[in-house]
């Protein structure tokens, strides 16, 4: 049995491949094409020796450090995206176009010279062999209460894999639409998943290879926006690699998937004219590379197609990031992930959430999580270990207050209230979570003497708040993310998106009853101070000690 399935061979799935098998773990890949990248897809240029990206083709550094790391860590060269703050403007079929300065498109936004698959290439280069598997369509998720059993369609076969523990790195929507998880998950869950688009899974793209960058010796910087009604390709680039030999454009066309497809034949010719009409060169190009992604059908599902949005989601349903079936079941991939959803970012945002809630299912399983201290140690190990213990159980929370947030904001809908909804019922979800602190923090040992409380305060009181300033953060995130991709919510538009002064608000809510038990958490630990101070003082005990 494998210690851990990954299902989906884009950088999500890559990345989190190579680094549980740092960790020594049992991996497998599985992948339904015949190509690990996914939306990754790097071409030879025809006629040069460079690379033509016809997937994702840029990162930002200054936003975006996991991709940044990772590029460093790889030893890739990048360079900057060409844009010089120019570009041109062609709004009338029957004209040239404009040419508009002083706005800058990509700022900051740099490319690798030899194609986006680098990535993919450099990662994979040292796996096994047999930790890849392709042409595996998933097909069903069998959960087996201590492990889960993967269905793949391979060609005529139908091949069963029994996992510990499994990762899905791959779009919500295909997932919700392909795949029969038994038994089903929650309802929440489905509709996360079904309601979140995959970023540009119903675009195509072309790249167009010169023997020369004629738009450069014009004093043009490659950039180009065409809005017509008979528009072909809306938005164009510099695709140049940095060699002056390895010249390209490259452009997302402008045409629905239905219009694409019926102008397949003639689509190529269409293409290259605008191309000519846009930069007024009669230069033919030496190649050209399209690809249309509604009609990969391991990225577009059926709803992408016919409901494409151009519009990138700054959120996602934090219903995506929750594991699922006690922690053998995780969502990954890109659309899943908190920040940069869709982009490379977000990929490896999800590659590293996902790795860490695996090793914590993992300790779990192998009992290794910190426990309550034994009696009889020293009274530092005995309260590293309680603060361990309690930081663990802070941690665990995040979805068990998101949980009830959830609960209670049902109920006040079904109440039929309309005012400070989410002010509500995040403020007694917190307040339910500091109240179960206390509780666990009244059953865990500490040897503290009384001499080491200061002004009436404990010292290990700091150990005590610092887990919540991480938990309060992710909560806060995970409403502001539900609430803006609720349906439910949307009929009221101060709590579908808040304000920043209800946010503000609700903050100054959360920090006072936050303060409140903390005080109430500093009380119980002085008074557990006392009580041993009065302890070592009884003449039981100095009976016994002498």
């Amino acid at each position: 049995m494998l210690d851990t399935a990954i299902v989906g061979g884009g950088l999500c799935g890559v990345a989190l491949a190579r680094n549980l098998l740092r960790q020594g773990r049992a991996v497998a890949l599985f992948e339904a094409r015949q190509r690990l990248g996914g939306r990754i897809l790097s071409v030879a240029r025809a006629g040069s020796a460079g690379a033509a990206d016809l997937g994702p083709c840029w990162f930002w550094p200054d936003m975006q450090p996991l991709i940044k790391n990772l590029v460093a860590e790889l030893g890739l060269a990048s360079i900057a995206q060409r844009d010089d703050g120019s570009s041109l403007h062609l709004s009338d079929p029957d004209k040239a176009p404009d040419r508009i300065d002083g706005r800058k498109l990509h700022e900051g936004a740099r490319r690798l010279p030899g194609g986006m698959a680098q990535l993919i290439d450099v990662m994979t280069k040292d796996l096994p062999p047999g930790l890849l598997h392709f042409n595996h369509v998933l097909t069903g998720v069998n959960d087996r209460a201590d492990h889960v059993v993967l269905t793949f369609a391979n060609g005529g076969d139908i091949i069963e894999v029994e996992a510990r523990q499994v990762a899905l790195a791959v779009p919500p929507r295909l997932l919700e639409q392909g795949v029969r998880f038994t038994p089903p998950l929650d309802e929440a869950t489905q509709q996360a998943m079904q309601g979140t688009a995959t970023w540009m899974a119903a675009q195509a793209k072309v790249v167009f290879a010169y023997d020369r960058a004629f738009w450069r010796e014009a004093g043009q910087s490659g950039n180009a926006f065409v809005t017509h009604g008979q528009s072909v390709i809306g938005e164009i680039y510099d695709a140049c690699d940095g060699d002056p030999g390895n010249a390209a454009l490259g452009g997302f066309l402008a045409l629905s998937p239905e219009l694409r497809d019926s102008f397949s034949v003639g689509l190529p010719l269409l293409m290259t004219s605008q191309m000519l009409q846009v930069f007024g060169a009669a230069i033919e190009p030496a190649g050209q590379h399209y690809q249309d992604w509604a009609n990969e059908p391991f990225t577009c599902s059926a709803l992408d197609r016919t409901s494409p949005s151009n519009q990138h989601a700054a959120v996602t349903n934090p219903m995506l990031r929750r594991p699922q079936w006690e922690g053998r079941l995780h969502l990954a991939g890109s659309e899943t992930a908190a920040g940069g959803t869709g982009y490379l970012e977000g990929a490896l945002e999800a590659a590293r959430r996902v790795e860490l809630s695996l090793d914590r299912g993992r300790m779990k399983a192998e009992g290794t999580l910190p426990e309550v201290a034994r009696p009889g140690g020293s009274a530092a190990s005995i309260n590293a270990t309680s603060l361990a213990r309690f930081s663990t159980w802070v941690a665990d929370q995040q979805d068990v207050a998101f949980d009830g947030y959830r609960h209670r904001l049902n109920q006040n809908l079904a109440a039929q209230q309309s005012e400070q909804l989410t002010q509500r019922a995040l403020l007694e979800s917190m307040e339910d979570l500091f109240d179960n602190a206390l509780r666990m923090l009244e059953g865990l040992p500490f040897e503290i003497s009384s001499t080491a409380v200061e002004r009436g305060r404990s010292p290990l009181t700091p150990g005590i708040q610092q887990p919540f300033g991480t938990l309060m953060q992710s909560v806060f995130d995970n409403v502001i993310a539900f609430n803006r991709t609720s349906c439910a919510l949307s009929n009221f538009p101060d709590e579908h998106q808040l304000s920043g002064e209800y946010r503000q608000v609700i903050l100054r809510d959360i920090a006072a009853a936050w303060l409140e038990f903390s005080l109430a958490a500093n009380r119980l630990l002085v008074a557990k101070a006392n009580a041993r101070h009065r302890r070592l003082k009884s003449p039981a005990f100095t009976s016994v000690s002498s």
